[in-house]
């Protein structure tokens, strides 16, 4: 049996991070193929005069794909 050894996630919950098209908050983290995917939640715009209908937006990116902001 080999031990996979996997480095410390670069972001951490709640930690404001910015990537290609928007910025937003990590909300969770999990390794994943020798790195670590971060579920984020982007920022949010004005309320518009309809209101809010549902979730806001959550993406999945790699840490290749995250800058501190």
């Amino acid at each position: 049996m080999t031990a996979t050894l996997m480095k410390v996630p670069k972001f951490r919950n709640t930690q404001w991070v910015s990537f290609v098209g928007g910025e937003g908050i990590v909300r969770s983290y999990t390794p994943e193929c020798g790195t670590w995917t971060y579920l984020i939640e982007m920022a949010l715009e004005l309320e518009p005069n309809f209101g809010r209908v549902g979730a806001e937006t959550m993406i999945l990116l790699t840490e290749a794909d995250l800058r501190t902001t």
